[in-house]
């Protein structure tokens, strides 16, 4: 049985102790939770009958655990990550792992260091759609990439940045880019491959936060095809979608949805025997806000453990996106196209 810690207990820790403290991933079972604020702790650790506490460091002393899965804010990510790391138990960061590719660097040293893995949450590669859409494309089915799309049209209003001081800030959060479409930047970029270059727009529309709540970008992706992120949280009033679209001179494949979860197109110029299936058989609607993946990723990440495989989303992995979201937002402060890899100089992201 393999133990896993949660350290923060705010709302995304939800989802991860109702997986782990109601047994739903067969091997792993939830063994204590931090938080600094106690109540956040002790609800947690009460209902599922575990220990909890407000210092990490003590939890990590008394507490036996394999695993650690750091559930703080997105700016406090790789503090937490590196001050862990020495105890010699693997790590799951949920997204974005960091906020500056430094700090992502000094993560991954960390885990490097002291012999652990670093898992990166992205939980919306294990979509039932999501996955067949990546076989299709390992398979050679698109020939040509033409172009990629993600959309992402949610809505949050200003109750929900209200919930906590650090939601929108540049030093510890982001904006929807980083935090609401960031799992739709690792899709488009793990399908649609490297990318050479972005220019970017945003707008801070409805919500009363520093960072944006509506951006647009347009890529060029090293393979020369050319891809478009459409992404906003002022969608009113209520959420649309959350979806992705590859096109090639082979066929075309939509994943819509609210969580990139139901098939909408799959037509390719050469069928197989299975693809009028495709539609009926590769969609699912998501439980919750956060999609349905969580479940699939705990179990990945139970497998690479036991078995010692490796692991969709390590650190290298995960800063892939950060690279590009980074590149994004200089784009948008300079008014100029970005061409990775960059060094960034205008990028608030992470500042503090």
């Amino acid at each position: 049985m393999i133990r896993f810690a949660l350290v923060g207990c705010g709302r995304i820790a939800r989802r991860h102790s109702d997986l782990l403290g109601e047994n739903q991933i067969v091997g792993a079972k939830l063994s204590a939770v931090c938080d600094l604020v106690l109540e956040k702790a002790k609800d947690i650790g009460e209902r599922f009958g575990v220990p909890y506490y407000t210092d990490m460091h003590e939890m990590m002393s008394q507490n036996s655990c394999d695993v650690v899965v750091v559930l703080t804010e997105s700016g406090l990510h790789a503090e937490h990550v590196v001050a862990l790391a020495p105890y010699g138990k693997h790590v799951i960061v949920e997204k974005p792992m960091a906020l500056s590719l430094s700090d992502a660097d000094a993560m991954i040293r960390a885990c490097d260091l002291a012999g652990v893995k670093l898992f990166v949450v992205k939980q919306n590669r294990f979509n039932v759609p999501v996955q067949k859409l990546r076989q299709a494309l390992e398979e050679g089915r698109f020939g040509k990439l033409v172009l990629g799309t993600v959309r992402v049209r949610w809505c949050r209003e200003q109750a929900y940045y209200d919930q906590d001081s650090w939601r929108g800030t540049w030093a510890m959060d982001g904006g929807v880019l980083t935090n609401q479409a960031s799992h739709h930047v690792d899709l488009l970029e793990w399908m649609m491959g490297e990318v050479d270059s972005v220019f970017a727009m945003s707008a801070t529309a409805l919500a009363k936060i520093e960072a944006e709540d509506t951006a647009v970008v347009a890529l060029r992706f090293r393979s020369g095809a050319l891809g478009v992120i459409e992404a906003t949280t002022a969608v009113r009033p209520k959420d649309l979608e959350g979806s992705i679209s590859i096109l090639g001179e082979g066929g075309s494949v939509e994943i819509g949805g609210f969580a990139v979860n139901q098939m909408k197109v799959w037509s390719f110029a050469q069928p197989q025997l299975d693809d009028g299936d495709v539609i009926g058989k590769f969609s699912c609607n998501p439980p919750n806000v956060y999609g349905f993946g969580h479940q699939a990723y705990y179990e990945h990440v139970v497998d690479c453990i036991r078995n010692d495989r490796q692991h969709l989303v390590d650190g290298l992995e995960g800063r892939k996106s950060l690279e590009l979201i980074n590149a994004i937002y200089e784009s948008i402060e300079t008014g100029q196209q970005v061409s990775l890899h960059f060094r960034p100089r205008y990028c608030k992201l992470g500042v503090r």
